[in-house]
């Protein structure tokens, strides 16, 4: 993960309390070491505090980073469908990388990832937003660069529109981040967001 090969260890991130060595200690939690993170909510600890804390410094920061690099055990279910850890890359390299605002230029994923992270988008807009437009009555379409899908219906449509990348950020809650827009007549965009 080139963003926190690139990030200091105290670097801020978008994650709210997180900075670099925090996020990444996160991530090898998550591929390599899940039971740690059960164990931890059993004892009252945070496993993520106690492993950022052995990253304050470039080297046990280097270290960390390099269990990221790694990738996930080969007992990870991540490890069988890696397309499940494409989502959470992009948006965990954004985190770090927006962490002190957003950037001059977005990032620029080659065409194969964008096309996996679009189906990625797609699946997770339509879990999270399609009840809430619905329940705003409108309708929500969702617009990239190079694709278009209408997940739901209504008299009246709010358009959220953006790269996938911008997209994936606009999805997980990191709207202020986000490049991404919501399009279309003020009453179904505001209808759109009173609602979600």
């Amino acid at each position: 993960m080139a963003a926190l090969r690139a990030a200091d260890p105290e670097d801020p991130t978008l994650c709210e309390g997180w900075r670099a060595r925090h996020l990444a200690a996160h991530v090898v939690l998550r591929e390599r070491r899940p039971w740690s993170v059960a164990v931890g909510a059993v004892r009252g600890q945070d496993p993520t505090a106690d492993l950022a804390a052995t990253a304050t410094d470039a080297a046990g920061y280097a270290r960390l980073v390099d269990q990221v690099e790694q990738g996930p055990s080969r007992l990870s279910p991540l490890e069988w469908v890696p397309a499940a850890n494409l989502m959470e890359f992009v948006v965990h390299a954004e985190d770090v990388r927006r962490g002190d605002g957003p950037p001059a230029q977005p990032r620029e994923l080659p065409e194969r990832l964008q096309v996996g992270l679009w189906r990625s988008v797609r699946a997770m807009a339509s879990l999270r937003y399609r009840r809430a437009a619905a329940r705003g009555g409108v309708g929500l379409v969702l617009v990239s660069p190079t694709a278009r899908a209408v997940l739901a219906r209504g008299p009246r449509s709010a358009v959220l529109s953006g790269t996938p990348t911008e997209l994936a950020l606009w999805i997980t809650g990191r709207e202020r981040a986000s490049l991404a827009q919501v399009t279309g007549p003020d009453d179904a965009v505001a209808a759109f967001l009173a609602a979600v």
